[in-house]
């Protein structure tokens, strides 16, 4: 078996296959061999008999789920890599390969397809192409109600900003989305040299876990989250003229509101907790 976790090792299979990383899928392939037995253990430390890998390139911590978890179901974009990928995980019955774009699935039917996934609960492993890291977070978040958690390799800058406290200057939508519905934990940072090709950005592994319920409790999510979206594409302006545009209401009413639920009207969102947001949610929706 071909060991793609090395760069020789990378480079023989990708020669064999002529094979070259696509700039446009994101395709750097991690190599280094610590990095990807520590995401595979703290994946296996959830306990659950089932993976999904988003992203598994060529194979390198494809394998290592396999010596773990009963079920593998690796999902990539690229079907160019399938003849490879199938070399690298032969004699491998528990891995199973699905060329499909992740953001286009129904992922809990995909699994059960597969695996009793969402009856067993399930974890996710990936190194996410940093261009859609967002929308695979949202995704995750709010459509896999069988995750126990997510392993994430994502670009370091991404990790900051979810990562980030108010009044910081990584603080934001990202921020504010996720804490919404996870606790996440930085589990280590990455050098740009353990990938191959070397990418200009340094990387982390984060931990998402999801909470059975969303943190705190409005009357209308999707009212909250475009109040949070809006507020944070006007985010040098204050809170008194973020609520009088995104409520259509008088700057005196919006005024009242916020002296009334005990936010400072000229506030801006960055210093805004999740929990400050919800009371104005709850708040502008009371009579």
């Amino acid at each position: 078996m071909i060991k793609t976790s090395t760069i020789s090792g990378l480079k023989t299979i990708m020669d064999k296959y002529k094979l070259f990383p696509k700039k446009k899928w994101g395709q750097n392939f991690l190599v280094d061999g610590n990095i990807l037995t520590k995401i595979a253990d703290q994946a296996a430390a959830s306990g659950v008999p089932y993976t999904m890998e988003i992203g598994p390139g060529l194979g390198a911590l494809t394998t290592e789920l396999a010596a773990r978890f009963e079920g593998v179901l690796a999902i990539d974009i690229d079907n160019s890599l399938e003849p490879a990928l199938r070399e690298v995980i032969q004699g491998l019955p528990q891995v199973q390969l699905l060329f499909a774009d992740i953001l286009d699935i129904n992922i809990e039917a995909t699994l059960d397809h597969y695996f009793p996934a969402t009856k067993s609960g399930f974890i996710v492993c990936a190194n996410i192409p940093y261009n859609i890291t967002t929308p695979i977070i949202f995704k995750l978040l709010e459509e896999c109600s069988a995750m126990q958690g997510a392993i994430l390799m994502i670009q370091k800058e991404v990790a900051d900003r979810i990562l980030a406290n108010p009044g910081s200057k990584d603080y934001g939508l990202l921020t504010l989305m996720t804490r919404y519905r996870a606790d996440v934990q930085l589990i280590t940072k990455v050098s740009r040299n353990c990938f191959y090709p070397r990418p200009e950005v340094d990387s982390a592994v984060i931990k998402l876990m999801p909470l059975s319920n969303p943190r705190v409790l409005v009357p209308d999510e999707g009212e909250f989250k475009g109040l949070m979206r809006s507020a944070f594409q006007m985010r040098r302006k204050t809170m008194l003229n973020i609520c009088h545009t995104y409520y259509e209401v008088d700057k005196q009413f919006a005024q009242v509101k916020l002296d009334t639920i005990g936010i400072n009207p000229m506030i801006r969102p960055e210093q805004l907790s999740l929990e400050d947001f919800a009371r104005i949610a709850v708040g502008f929706k009371e009579n």
